[in-house]
């Protein structure tokens, strides 16, 4: 059984974008309308989940639902009135989804809550994470759409929608988190074992395939690395770090767009350490981008060395932790991971 066609999810998670471009624009509005700091987020999660769902539905790609974040039990509420208007709203304006009624927009949300067992199954299913970086989103900074198919506990195809992530430059050229960004944004997408390729807005029809350049041995490697210090544990990332050998300057960035960076060569290492004990990362957080890393030439396991294992529902049930470098670097930096780490991470 064949992979889904790449076009018409590409051209949803380019809606996706259209739709989150619109809400971003609108942070303040939207926040002195709902009276509060964290609604355009909500508002741009529900958006961006309706209109990928619709449109997998619409391409007859999408036969057993999305595995999501979102339930549209929320915008059933009364009090939540104002968040529903203003999703319509974007969706709209945006021309994501001219003119969704309320009923249309909450049950395409609510296609997101199916059986995980589709993952695991010869006929596959969908992850989505409609809005990838939260904190990123709400500072006008990096986040992205992140969706992904998987059959049979193996993911066969991903994409990541970057709506302010530059296009890919000369590798290993840019020097500051700012010098990533660009409103033009860029789409990456991979095929297993076909590569992995980015789309660049300015000539759509000719993407750009993904390989990692030689990394010199003296080079100095970066880190990609959560802006959130919730999200891992910097203080031992650094350690490691500097036991795998020369150390450049981090470039610290929200959302999978770091697994973007890696598959360019902007950026040499992903290293995500649980920051506290029994956390399970969910797989719609790295679906997509350890997919593309990896079809880029780098190597993604746990920080034990274990594949991601994505046949255990909406976790990463197996996994602590992620590393991703090129092979070389990998090796040294899980070398490096073991001194360091005397006790279990999960």
């Amino acid at each position: 059984m064949s992979v889904p066609a790449i076009e018409p999810a590409i051209a949803a998670v380019q809606a996706a974008a259209a739709v989150c471009r619109h809400v971003q624009r609108s942070l303040d509005a939207l926040r002195a309308m709902t009276k509060d700091d964290a609604s355009p987020v909500t508002i741009g999660d529900f958006a961006s989940q309706a209109v990928v769902a619709r449109a997998l539905t619409q391409a007859g790609i999408m036969r057993r639902g999305l595995i999501a974040e979102e339930s549209g039990a929320f915008l059933k509420q009364p009090e939540h009135q104002t968040h529903l208007e203003a999703c319509l709203a974007a969706l709209h304006e945006s021309g994501a989804w001219p003119k969704p009624t309320a009923d249309d927009l909450i049950a395409a949300v609510d296609l997101g809550d199916a059986d995980p067992a589709a993952l695991t199954s010869s006929e596959g299913g969908w992850t989505l994470d409609p809005i990838d970086g939260t904190k990123g989103f709400l500072r006008g900074e990096q986040y992205c759409i992140s969706l992904a198919f998987i059959r049979n506990g193996a993911v066969e195809l991903g994409i990541l929608g970057c709506p302010n992530l530059a296009p890919t430059s000369p590798p290993r050229k840019r020097r500051t988190t700012s010098d990533f960004h660009s409103q033009a944004g860029s789409i990456s997408y991979a095929l297993r074992s076909q590569g992995a390729f980015e789309l660049n807005p300015e000539h759509p029809t000719a993407p750009t395939r993904l390989s990692l350049p030689p990394l010199p041995a003296d080079h100095p490697a970066r880190l990609a690395e959560s802006v959130e210090t919730a999200h891992t544990r910097k203080d031992i990332a650094a350690d490691i770090m500097s036991r795998a050998g020369p150390v450049g300057p981090s470039i610290n960035m929200d959302s999978q767009a770091k697994y973007a960076l890696l598959a360019r060569g902007d950026a040499d290492v992903y290293l995500r350490l649980p920051s506290r004990k029994g956390y399970i990362e969910r797989i719609w957080d790295h679906a997509a981008g350890m997919l593309l890393a990896q079809e880029a030439g780098c190597t993604i396991t746990d920080i034990r060395g274990k594949p991601l294992d994505f046949s255990h529902g909406r976790g990463l049930e197996t996994n602590a932790g992620i590393l991703g470098a090129p092979p070389a670097l990998h090796t040294r930096l899980l070398a490096a991971a073991r001194e360091v780490l005397k006790e279990p991470l999960a």
